[in-house]
């Protein structure tokens, strides 16, 4: 440790702010080892369906949080966390903290979110922005457009096209959609940056978010005159609403306030670090920090960054940042939006009741089962290829009106044989983005995964044949808190920087599962096909799947 002052036994705390859930852990400083966690569900989860305040649904491609639930995480995750170590509070010298990105928040002037507000209760704008609200598709579409019409010099570094999914376009259709909402709103916060508000009493907004997901690049936003073909309302928008000083990553944003040490039960006055993107902080966990190490964050999505020591424009990134993960390196993000939601999807509603009673018997889960059956056949077996695009693609596309396709299916069909075709399909969608960072100029050698997925073995296998690259594995569960946690380190001064942090606490084991060579060569055909369906369905070949998305918003709006 730097700091020969702090004590031996000093610990940090960091908290992951999921997509259903938050998770602390509590890191001992000096080696990294994680001596308690604690997991609190979401009261109101994922708001896609109807709003709580009032019942009334939301229209499709929606997904909204509720505020209240991320500080039942502080209230109840972290002391639970800090209990279950066994550590004396004062032990503590600071907090962390990472979230899904892009969330936002519409705040007043004190960082209170709008839906707390009466007058905004029931209105749905007012509330979080979830990172997988792909209702201001027809805004991002507008802004990709005047982009590259102008050749914004900006456009290229998210591959050519800014998703739904970032501040822009969501921030744009509050505007268009409830102008009122977008009167009221002082700040539109990226939730990394509000909950780090709620701790220490202080806005401050992180370099991470600001660059992937807020367009920031070269010290700059896109500027007002181009802001204002998209709508004269929206000229101003980076100067009212978004623009505030950028604070480096693994800095320490302030201290834990009275009430914040109150709702955790850590000590008054710790440092805080400056917010932070999940996928970001977990590089530094899995101690991959040089180029050519990718790192793959899989749950209900996935998220792949990495390090270059080389600035490319990469097509359907979703940004390069320099420093956006570890100082003095270009750090890049890339993603799929939909992973191990879409399995979940087929296990709740297309797996015969049958399945579920076998896996009940055996004492096993659904996803179990069906990777036990499935891992007996050969690659290619089921006679099926799938799209990934369940819930759009995040790269190399950028498109969330894209919808997922099984083709091949038979009578002889098995729900096994889709559940491997789904696996296979989501490593092809990587193998998608592997392929492009290399060929744009940013080699990947390493494919280092992290997220709950890991503990699926025939996936896990099937993503080293796919990408034919040996697979490292984070060697900690919880890869996001332990990465708020060393940042944490950090900021309390117990390193100095996230490299020496990722020295002393990161975890990672290598090359755990490595290609079997007659898997790659089946799989490699397997891709040809995925790859010739990717660029019929997703580079207009047919636009079927962008014709039934209107069909659906259309129906859905004449029945209500």
């Amino acid at each position: 440790m730097t700091d020969e002052t702090i004590h031996p036994d000093a610990c940090v705390v960091g908290v992951d702010f999921g997509t259903l859930s938050g998770r602390a852990v509590v890191v001992r400083v000096r080696d990294g080892a994680e001596l308690g966690t604690a997991v609190h569900d979401y009261r109101h989860a994922v708001v896609d369906s109807v709003l709580p305040a009032t019942g009334k649904a939301l229209p499709p491609e929606w997904a909204l949080q509720v505020p209240a639930d991320y500080l039942d995480v502080l209230r109840t995750a972290v002391p639970q966390a800090v209990e279950a170590a066994g550590v004396a509070p004062e032990l503590v010298i600071g907090i962390g903290t990472d979230f899904t990105a892009c969330t936002m928040v519409p705040v007043t002037a004190d960082g209170t979110p709008l839906c707390d507000l009466p007058e905004f209760a029931d209105n749905p704008h007012a509330y979080i922005k979830l990172w997988r609200h792909h209702a201001a598709q027809p805004q991002a579409d507008r802004i990709n457009e005047l982009a590259r019409d102008r050749k914004e010099a900006w456009l290229p570094r998210y591959g050519g096209l800014i998703s739904s999914e970032w501040e822009f376009a969501k921030g744009l259709q509050v505007l268009e959609e409830a102008p009122e909402v977008y009167a009221a709103m002082a700040h539109w916060v990226e939730a990394a940056d509000w909950i780090v508000w709620q701790l220490t009493g202080e806005y401050t907004r992180n370099a991470c978010t600001a660059g992937y997901k807020g367009i920031h690049q070269d010290g700059g936003y896109p500027s007002e005159e181009f802001l204002a073909e998209l709508n004269p309302a929206f000229a101003t928008f980076v100067e009212d609403k978004l623009d505030h000083p950028l604070s480096a990553l693994g800095d320490k944003a302030g201290s834990l306030t009275a009430e914040a040490a109150r709702w955790t039960g850590l000590p008054q006055g710790i440092a805080v670090s400056v917010g932070n993107v999940d996928a970001h902080v977990t590089a530094p966990a899995a101690q991959a920090v040089e180029p050519g190490q990718m790192v793959a964050i899989m749950g209900t999505s996935t998220c792949h960054v990495m390090s270059g020591d080389v600035l490319r424009e990469v097509p359907g990134m979703c940004g390069v940042v320099d420093g956006g993960i570890v100082p003095g390196l270009w750090g890049y993000e890339a993603g799929q939006s939909g992973v191990g939601d879409i399995f979940a999807w087929y296990v709740k509603n297309q797996v015969p009741p049958v399945y579920h009673e076998q896996a009940k018997e055996r004492g096993l889960s659904v996803h179990e089962l069906l990777s036990e059956l499935a891992a007996d056949q050969a690659p290619g077996e089921h006679g099926l290829i799938a799209l990934d695009w369940h819930s759009g693609n995040r790269s190399v596309l950028v498109d969330h009106e894209l919808s997922g396709v099984i083709l091949g299916q038979t009578l002889a069909t098995k729900a096994e044989d889709v559940y491997r075709a789904l696996l296979e399909a989501t490593a092809f969608g990587t193998r998608v983005i592997v392929d492009t960072f290399t060929d744009s100029g940013v080699p990947v050698t390493e494919l280092v995964i992290a997220g709950g997925l890991i503990k699926n073995t025939l996936l896990m296998q099937i993503y080293a044949d796919v990408t034919d690259l040996p697979l490292s594995v984070i060697g900690s569960a919880q890869g996001p808190a332990l990465g708020s946690a060393m940042h944490a380190a950090v900021a309390a001064g117990a390193y100095a920087d996230i490299r020496e942090a990722a020295q002393a606490m990161g975890s990672v084991r290598r090359n755990v599962f490595m290609p079997i060579p007659e898997n790659v060569v089946a799989y490699e055909r397997l891709f040809l096909e995925y790859q010739e369906l990717h660029d019929h369905f997703g580079r207009g070949g047919n636009d079927v799947m962008r014709r039934l998305r209107k069909f659906r918003r259309e129906a859905v709006e004449g029945k209500n």
